[in-house]
């Protein structure tokens, strides 16, 4: 469960508040050009963008093991981030009580025990790690001539007030993966992907090439007829790239329905675990609107997904 992957694979440890966050990448081949300054600026597309949290971590990643002299060794990389600007004090009010809409209650049933600062792991911090791994899997790709590219679709419309959040839905499309990657029935490319990115925190819906607009539509409208027969191209990619669960060398297009940030600045009515109800305050540092800087982390959740069927 805090694993991803079966050929390529990404370990991650770390709550939202504490010493640090990190993780292991497996499975990486020797010999790839290990680019930290693709690193760095992934993680600042987290980091950055209108309505993102006040906290401030300087997201430095530290290599500790599986480069050497500027390329991977084709053992373990691991990585750690160090949390620098977190304020469990903000949380301290929540140690008997369960938010409304957050994971506090579920993560209490399962363990018996939570870490109620910021969430612990079920926190966006979290995220951090997989923008690492996928930061690698990109490397990967690009020598192989494939690329990623998410982008956002859709924002909720404001409603007026400050203090609110805002969801929204992000668009990726992946080029260059050849025809023939993934399988057929249990283990489909297409069901690979929607489990990679239902994984993101806040993700609340998937679709892929026309997605539900394809319940509409007849049959002859849908099929994506030859266009270039030498080259198998289509006229259009309702399916999105994917057929029978394998890639048939279209750009893969996918959707993902993210909802708002459920804790704002307005006070809320929690669950103490005497089952009781107490009205909150939040006094921690929350996203207005995460989406512009949850776009790396689908793209990153979207190449770990590739790199693993590609190995």
């Amino acid at each position: 469960m805090n694993r991803f992957g079966t050929r390529f694979t990404l370990t991650t440890y770390g709550e939202s508040h504490g010493p640090a966050i990190g993780g292991v990448v497996d499975g990486c081949p020797a010999g790839v050009v290990f680019d930290g300054n693709m690193i760095a600026n992934e993680m600042l597309r987290r980091h950055i963008g209108a309505g993102a949290t006040k906290r401030c971590e300087a997201d430095t990643v530290e290599i500790l093991s599986g480069v050497f002299e500027g390329r991977t060794l084709g053992t373990p990389i691991a990585f750690e981030i160090r949390n620098q600007d977190a304020n469990s004090s903000d949380y301290d009010e929540l140690r008997e009580l369960y938010r409304p809409g957050h994971a506090d209650y579920t993560y209490a049933m399962r363990y018996g025990i939570r870490d109620h600062r910021g969430g612990g792991r079920a926190s966006g911090r979290e995220t951090a790690a997989r923008v690492v791994g996928g930061a690698i899997a990109k490397m990967i790709l690009r020598e192989k001539g494939i690329s990623i590219n998410g982008g956002v679709l859709h924002l909720a419309e404001s409603n007026n007030d400050n203090d609110d959040t805002k969801g929204g839905v992000i668009e990726c499309t992946i080029t260059g993966v050849p025809a023939g990657i993934g399988n057929p029935v249990f283990d489909k490319l297409n069901a690979r992907l929607a489990a990679a990115i239902m994984s993101i925190p806040s993700a609340i819906g998937f679709e892929m090439g026309a997605g539900f607009a394809a319940a509409k539509m007849c049959g002859s409208e849908y099929r994506d007829e030859w266009s270039d027969c030498s080259s198998a191209i289509t006229k259009t990619n309702h399916c999105g790239g994917i057929q029978g669960g394998i890639s048939n060398g279209m750009p893969i297009v996918f959707r993902t329905a993210f909802h708002p940030v459920v804790t704002n600045n307005k006070p809320t009515e929690c669950m103490a675990v005497d089952g009781t109800l107490h009205l909150w305050k939040p006094k921690g540092r929350h996203d207005s609107c995460h989406i512009p800087r949850t776009v790396v982390v689908v793209e990153a959740m979207a190449a770990m997904t590739i790199v693993d069927l590609l190995n």
